[in-house]
């Protein structure tokens, strides 16, 4: 990041904030401002990752992805958190595809000297691995709710983890990429769809949903939405 007077205060990621500031100091000068278009690859399942990502907008979907080519959405990365999360665990390769799922911005640093603050700081990698460790919980949640829940439950719980890392209520979305995030039908997600809005949860136009009652929207995803949601905000109160 050229401008070190470029204030954390002026910033999303809330990782960032939860730096302390001589970790910040050994960051910053390495962040790189980067723009991230829709369906942008951040992460190649089985490749070496080369950057990190902190997202200030917009919203990255992990997917699990098999030989045959089977595919389904394992977790979400937005302000949150970041991506990369294999390196602050000591790994250098990418388990899963990444790639965004709704465009945005943020902030990039290459993997190597990524690597090496972490192992110059005991306080920075504290607070990745909170962050790593609550992205685990989400995806142990998330296989959960794959394995239990049922289409509409499932829509609910994904509309809010969408909702939860936008600053607005519209999500720009289609039938098909749900259906796929999802491992369903597109058919069953139109249906659900359709029966989300004739409720009054949400407004749909091509390509975008709006969200008008988000408590209502709570109680179709029940016990599925919440936890992992409660471990972030413990996790994050516990660095200091």
């Amino acid at each position: 990041m050229n401008d070190l007077s470029l204030t954390r205060a002026s910033l999303r990621n809330h990782l960032f904030a939860k730096m302390r500031p001589d970790d910040w100091s050994l960051i910053a000068p390495l962040l790189e401002p980067i723009t991230l278009k829709e369906r942008q690859v951040v992460e190649v399942p089985g490749k070496p990752i080369t950057h990190v990502y902190f997202i200030e907008t917009g919203v990255v979907s992990v997917v699990a992805v098999n030989a045959d080519d089977h595919r389904i959405e394992v977790g979400v990365i937005g302000k949150e958190g970041m991506t990369g999360v294999p390196l602050v665990m000591g790994d250098n390769k990418a388990q899963h595809s990444a790639y965004m799922q709704i465009a945005g911005n943020g902030f990039r640093m290459a993997a190597t000297p990524f690597v090496e603050a972490l192992a110059k700081s005991v306080s920075l990698t504290a607070v990745m691995l909170k962050s790593a460790q609550a992205f685990m919980i989400q995806t142990a949640h998330t296989a959960l709710a794959n394995g239990r829940a049922k289409l509409e439950e499932r829509l609910a719980r994904w509309l809010l983890m969408a909702h939860d890392r936008m600053d607005t209520d519209a999500v720009p979305l289609t039938h098909e990429f749900l259906a796929v995030m999802l491992g369903v039908r597109r058919a069953g997600v139109t249906v659900a769809l359709h029966s989300f809005e004739q409720r009054g949860f949400i407004a749909m136009r091509r390509g975008q949903l709006t969200l008008i009652n988000r408590s209502g929207i709570e109680q179709v995803a029940g016990s599925f939405y919440g936890m992992p949601e409660a471990e972030l905000k413990r996790l994050m109160a516990e660095v200091v």
